[in-house]
């Protein structure tokens, strides 16, 4: 199996995954790009097979990175559009030139497969009465090479004590969409509108973070919390959960909720809980760093601490 990380370059502080080049922390967009190794181009070509010693065509076309060969996927349409890396960079540089955001990191996973440009806002919210506990706002552009995938540009929050990472979707029912279709030219002005939502929405989490560290739990509703959020399979056939047998996730996340990087700043809340969460899938769950990093942002991870986000607020309500 091949490894997740392809390529990273990162500024400032070394991110919660350890991997990467590190560059300046004032690089522009473009410079972002070459160093992330990422300066190279898709293309569509016609999909061909041999078949008694003639060539044949076919409706399809492979989808081609054109400095080594390398086939990232079959797109099944004409009309599917690539969207090249060095527009996804572009999208950042009117924020950068503005002073809006920093270039944080970038990379290449699964052979090219995924692309990610991540941009730290002048966005943050912090806990307490002291600025330790810091949350800094980031801007996730993800432009995938592989069809059925759309271009994703979302909020990342990122807790600075631990780098902890969060995924926000914008709302879809706003005008700035969060994800844009291969199936039709990708409009970097129209896009940036994006950033507006992302303020919003970053705020939003913030009053939702200093409302969890307000509401604090008890061992009972702590255990079954982390229960639902790391649920025990006792059968891998059936793959049905049992509620009332802690998994070693779930008993690992119950042991690390008030000795986590960060739990001295709201102890025995439900920030905590969340926040362990989180951790364990960031720095613990997985084989590796490099498979932690995708499935934090783009897998069973990601997932997996929206849904803890969620139900956090709920026990928070009742408690």
């Amino acid at each position: 199996m091949p490894a997740d990380v392809e390529s990273i370059a990162w500024a400032g502080k070394a991110p919660w995954h350890g991997m990467g080049r590190n560059v300046r922390d004032d690089l522009s967009p473009r410079e972002m790009q070459i160093a992330a190794k990422l300066n190279w181009k898709v293309e569509k070509v016609p999909l061909q097979y041999e078949h008694a010693q003639s060539i044949r065509d076919t409706d399809q076309f492979a989808l081609i990175r054109t400095s080594d060969g390398t086939m990232l996927d079959i797109v099944k349409s004409d009309n599917w559009e690539p969207v090249q890396n060095e527009t996804a960079f572009e999208f950042f540089d009117r924020f950068v030139t503005l002073n809006r955001m920093t270039m944080d990191v970038a990379g290449s996973l699964r052979d090219g497969k995924i692309v990610f440009v991540l941009a730290k806002m002048n966005q943050n919210f912090v806990i307490g009465s002291t600025n330790e506990d810091r949350t800094d706002g980031y801007l996730l552009f993800t432009n995938p090479h592989q069809y059925g995938h759309a271009v994703d540009i979302r909020v990342t929050p990122i807790r600075v004590v631990c780098m902890n990472t969060l995924s926000l979707a914008l709302s879809t029912a706003s005008k700035a969409m969060v994800k844009y279709s291969h199936r039709k030219k990708f409009d970097v002005e129209a896009a940036q509108s994006v950033f507006k939502e992302s303020l919003w929405t970053f705020s939003n989490y913030g009053d939702l973070a200093r409302f969890l560290a307000t509401r604090r739990y008890d061992e009972e509703s702590v255990q079954r919390y982390f229960r639902d959020c790391f649920p025990y399979i006792p059968n891998i056939h059936t793959r049905k959960p049992s509620t009332n047998r802690s998994s070693a996730n779930a008993e690992r996340a119950y042991e690390v909720v008030e000795t986590q990087p960060g739990a001295k700043y709201a102890p025995g809340t439900w920030w905590n809980a969340v926040n362990a969460v989180t951790y364990l899938t960031d720095h613990e769950v997985g084989n590796s760093s490099e498979t932690r990093l995708h499935s934090a942002w783009y897998g069973k991870g990601e997932k997996r601490k929206k849904q803890a986000l969620e139900l956090a607020f709920e026990y928070a309500k009742a408690a």
